[in-house]
Order: structure tokens, then C-alpha cells, then sequence
């Protein structure tokens, strides 16, 4: 649970619904997170083109690769929140060779 409030806005945590039911608190994770990955989506699409006329090209090309990382740091978070709340709805995994 503590994990998962950690994903959401701080706003989160005086929510009582979401507090008190774990797969209800897994939903709201998940798409808070699919939210930010559609920011950056957007921020990464947009900063050549957006920043270009208020700072120069290295500073450009380092917000460039920060949206990347970031990208890649989300996708892995919605991963992992994601199986958490398949895990909270009750679907069994199957191990795999």
C-alpha cells in the first residue's frame, strides 16, 4: 500500500476509498502513472520544437534525454503497478521456463 501511495499525488492518501481498498488504491496508481507517461510523451514530442526559441541546442538535447529516461523509468512502473493490481484482483500467474 505505502509503495503504491508513493506513485499517486500526496493528495491521495486523504482519499478514504482509496486508502482503505488496496485494488481501488492499485487502480488509481495505475492510471495516475499511464497520465505521466502520456506527459512525457507529449513534453518529449514537443521539446525540439518548444524549447528551441528558450534555450539553446545542449540544453535542448539534455531535456530531450531527462523526457527519455523518464520514459523508461514509467514504463517499467506501470509494469510493476500494473501487476500488482492484476496480482490484488485475484489473477494467478503461471510460471514460465
Amino acid at each position: 500500500m505505502a509503495w503504491l501511495l508513493d506513485l499517486c499525488p500526496p493528495e491521495y492518501r486523504t482519499y478514504p476509498a482509496v486508502r482503505r481498498h488496496p485494488v481501488v488504491l492499485a487502480r488509481f496508481a495505475v492510471l495516475y502513472v499511464e497520465a505521466c507517461q502520456a506527459a512525457v510523451n507529449r513534453g518529449l514530442s514537443e521539446a525540439r520544437g518548444g524549447l528551441r526559441e528558450v534555450a539553446d541546442g545542449l540544453v535542448v538535447e539534455a531535456a530531450v534525454e531527462t523526457w527519455q529516461r523518464e520514459s523508461a523509468r514509467l514504463l517499467g512502473v506501470r509494469r510493476s503497478a500494473g501487476l500488482v493490481e492484476e496480482a490484488l484482483r485475484g489473477r494467478r500467474f503461471v510460471a514460465r521456463l
